[in-house]
């Protein structure tokens, strides 16, 4: 596996992760399993250090460090809100414009944390689907970007507020996932970071790195039920 390196120096590396790679090692994965921080170390021969989170199922850009001095750096500025991360989604019906500030869970404890996501609606296309309640399911393209960085923070928003996430099975709607499967194939979780940017803690050039839509997104889109 080779991952697309869109921006190296000596200090960092800005990379685009594919769907279904973890950024690093969990609890409860094999000891031989792939994930991100070994597969780009073997690539590029060196040690990389994660400075933030992107779920396993979330494709787009990563930002690694090559160094435990940069990958602090850089953990600050993501801890003071310094770096810009905008994500496109897939979604349920059209929610439109506006900012979810709901609380959301903690991961694996009890309690929830204040959290903060904007959204604007860039597209919406009909489909022919009908479920529950729900009669010519409409689907929408939305800009997402979260102003605070807890998990499964725009999954857990867009899911209280029933705009749930294409492919999302563990907060969203998992009888639509399941139409959708089934009709185009399609059952990854349609949610991409798409664009990052910051200021490099050497240089302090302020970089905007952008990500492409996945294939899948446009076929979502254009499929024959719709």
């Amino acid at each position: 596996m080779d991952i697309d390196i869109l921006y190296k120096d000596d200090y960092l590396l800005v990379v685009d992760k594919p769907e279904g790679l973890p950024i690093h090692m969990t609890q409860g994965m094999p000891h031989d399993a792939d994930y991100l921080t070994k597969v780009i170390g073997k690539q590029l021969g060196c040690s990389v250090y994660n400075v933030h989170r992107l779920d396993a199922k979330t494709s787009g850009i990563v930002l690694l460090a090559l160094s435990p001095e940069i990958a602090h750096e850089l953990t600050l500025l993501f801890e003071q809100k310094k770096i810009t991360k905008t994500y496109h989604a897939i979604v349920r019906e059209n929610p439109g414009s506006g900012t979810f500030d709901n609380k959301v869970k903690n991961q694996g404890k009890r309690g929830s944390k204040n959290a903060v996501t904007h959204y604007n609606t860039m597209k919406t296309v009909s489909t022919t689907i009908c479920y529950k309640e729900f009669e010519n399911v409409s689907l929408s393209l939305v800009e997402v970007t979260p102003e605070t960085g807890r998990w499964h923070q725009i999954r857990q928003h867009f899911a209280q507020a029933r705009f749930d996430i294409i492919g999302d099975n563990n907060h969203g709607d998992r009888m639509l996932n399941k139409i959708i499967a089934e009709k185009t194939g399609i059952s990854r979780l349609l949610l991409h970071a798409s664009s990052l940017q910051f200021e490099h803690p050497i240089t302090k050039e302020v970089r905007t790195y952008i990500s492409e839509l996945p294939v899948s997104f446009n076929q979502l889109l254009h499929s024959e039920f719709i």
